[in-house]
């Protein structure tokens, strides 16, 4: 996509270049169900509408839009676009694998790492109030390591599915 930006529109500056092409390819991923020759027909219509009020965003297009090199670079443009957006689609699964895969491993690492650390004074103290509350017999947490007595706060939460929040 980013060589046949190269190739287009030689006859506009930076700016106009950017503009047209951000909003094609905009207009594609709107219209992903479109053809090209509709996309384009969609952008030319609307063009010569907003020139006709003199309202366009692109006020430039008006010595350009009827030229034959322009509506190829457009035409090229719209298909690269669409191949681009089609490719992306077809790629989401192995993305969203890849991003399930690493907060998986991101998980794992940080239950290795709170297992090599001492629990914190808020755990500390909260596992001693839910004891008392529960009445429960308290283990020796100088032995517990975080993750440790984050698993045991879990299992007595589960134990007492109550209303755990309001502990006094």
């Amino acid at each position: 996509m980013y060589q046949i930006k190269n190739r287009i529109y030689q006859e506009f500056d930076k700016t106009q270049k950017s503009g047209v092409c951000n909003y094609l390819r905009a207009l594609v991923k709107q219209n992903l169900n479109l053809s090209c020759t509709e996309i384009l027909e969609k952008f030319l219509d609307d063009e010569k509408y907003y020139l006709e009020l003199s309202a366009s965003r692109f006020p430039f297009l008006a010595s350009y839009i009827d030229d034959e090199g322009f509506l190829n670079d457009t035409k090229a443009y719209i298909s690269e676009c669409k191949k681009y957006y089609e490719y992306k689609e077809k790629q989401r699964p192995i993305i969203e694998a890849n991003k399930e895969y690493e907060k998986k491993k991101r998980k794992f690492l940080q239950e290795v790492k709170m297992s090599k650390e001492k629990p914190t004074k808020k755990q500390l103290y909260y596992y001693d109030r839910l004891c008392k509350k529960y009445s429960l017999e308290k283990l020796d947490v100088e032995e517990l390591s975080k993750l440790d007595l984050r698993n045991e706060i879990e299992r007595i939460l589960n134990e007492h599915s109550g209303d755990y929040k309001n502990i006094d």
